[in-house]
C-alpha cells in the first residue's frame, strides 16, 4: 500500500511539473507541457535537464508548503520557476549557474506564492511577475557578488551612444517561429513548430491567438521602424503573443463582447513598451523578459472591472 502510495505521489508530482510548463503559455495539459519540454530539450539538453528540474522544485515547494491541491496539480507552482531557472542558465556564466538556477526556481515559487495572496483581493493573475523581479534582482547582484558571474551578452550600454539600425533583410517565416521561441529563450526552427503544436494541441482559440499576436507583432513593429534584427529574432513578438491570448481568451469571458478587440489593442501596447522597456534597461544591461505583456494585460484586465463590455 506504500509503494502503491509513493507511485501516485511521483507520478502526481511529474505530471504537475509536465503542467507547470503549459502554464506559461496558459494551458493545463500535460501533454503539451511535455512538448514543450521536447522543444526545450531539441535547443539544449542541458536546458531541458535544468527546466524540467526547476519545474518539479517548483511543484514539490507548493505541495510540501501546503498549498491548495488544485493549485499544485495545475502548475501554477511551476511554470514562474521554469522561466527563472532558464533566464539564470542562460544570463548568467560559470557551473555556479546551475545550482543558481535551481535556487531561483525554488525562491520564483514562493514569490508565486506571495503574489497569489497578494492579488487574489483584486481578482488579477500573477502571470509571469516573480520570474521577472527575481531574474532581474539576481542578474544585478552580479555587479556587487562575486559568485554571480553576468554573460558577456548582457553588457550595460549608454543611450548617448546609442544608434537605430533598422538595416538587414527580413524573413517573416523565421521571424514567426521566433516570436514563440522567445518565450522560453529559445532559437531553433523545429522548436518553434513544436511550440506552436503544443498549443493547438491544448485549444485551436489559443492556438488562433497565439498566431494573430506573431502576425500583429511582426506588421506593427516593422510599421514603426523596429530593428529588423529585433523584428526576426522575436524580440518583439513573444510578449505580443502572451498578451493577445491572455486578454482575448484565457482572462475573457462572455460579457466581454469586444474582447478580441480588446486583445488585439492589448498586444499591439506589447509593442511600445517593448522598445520603452528594452531603452529603460539599457544602462543596466539586463533583458526585457515579460514585463511588457505583464503590464499590458493587466492594464487591460483592469480596466474590465469599470468597462466589462472591453
Amino acid at each position: 500500500m506504500n509503494n502503491y502510495t509513493s507511485k501516485g505521489e511521483f507520478t502526481s508530482v511529474i505530471l504537475a511539473s509536465l503542467i507547470g510548463f503549459s502554464q506559461v503559455v496558459f494551458i493545463e495539459n500535460a501533454i503539451s507541457g511535455f512538448i514543450i519540454l521536447l522543444a526545450i530539450t531539441i535547443y539544449s539538453y542541458k536546458l531541458g535537464i535544468i527546466s524540467l528540474l526547476s519545474s518539479i522544485v517548483g511543484t514539490l515547494i507548493g505541495k510540501i508548503g501546503g498549498a491548495q491541491e488544485n493549485s499544485v496539480r495545475s502548475g501554477l507552482f511551476g511554470y514562474n520557476s521554469v522561466l527563472t531557472a532558464l533566464a539564470i542558465s542562460l544570463f548568467l556564466t560559470g557551473t555556479s549557474r546551475w545550482g543558481i538556477a535551481l535556487l531561483g526556481a525554488m525562491i520564483a515559487a514562493i514569490f508565486t506564492a506571495t503574489m497569489m495572496h497578494f492579488l487574489k483581493n483584486i481578482d488579477m493573475p500573477v502571470l509571469t511577475f516573480p520570474f521577472i523581479i527575481l531574474t532581474w534582482f539576481i542578474l544585478l547582484a552580479s555587479y556587487k557578488l562575486n559568485v554571480f558571474h553576468l554573460s558577456e551578452s548582457l553588457v550595460p550600454q549608454s543611450l548617448s551612444y546609442w544608434q537605430l539600425n533598422i538595416a538587414g533583410e527580413l524573413n517573416w517565416a523565421v521571424g514567426f517561429l521566433n516570436n514563440i521561441e522567445q518565450i522560453f529563450f529559445l532559437n531553433h526552427p523545429l522548436s518553434g513548430v513544436l511550440l506552436y503544436t503544443a498549443i493547438f494541441w491544448a485549444s485551436w482559440k489559443l492556438g488562433l491567438n497565439a498566431v494573430i499576436g506573431s502576425v500583429v507583432a511582426l506588421v506593427l513593429s516593422y510599421g514603426l521602424g523596429g530593428e529588423h534584427a529585433l523584428i526576426i529574432g522575436g524580440l518583439y513578438g513573444y510578449n505580443a503573443i502572451l498578451t493577445c491570448m491572455a486578454v482575448s481568451t484565457v482572462f475573457s469571458t462572455k460579457s466581454n463582447r469586444f474582447r478580441i478587440i480588446s486583445g488585439i489593442l492589448a498586444t499591439c501596447v506589447t509593442i511600445p513598451l517593448t522598445a520603452s522597456f528594452s531603452t529603460w534597461l539599457l544602462p543596466y544591461g539586463l533583458p526585457v523578459l515579460t514585463m511588457p505583456f505583464v503590464l499590458s494585460t493587466w492594464l487591460f484586465l483592469g480596466a474590465r472591472k469599470v468597462i466589462p463590455n472591453f
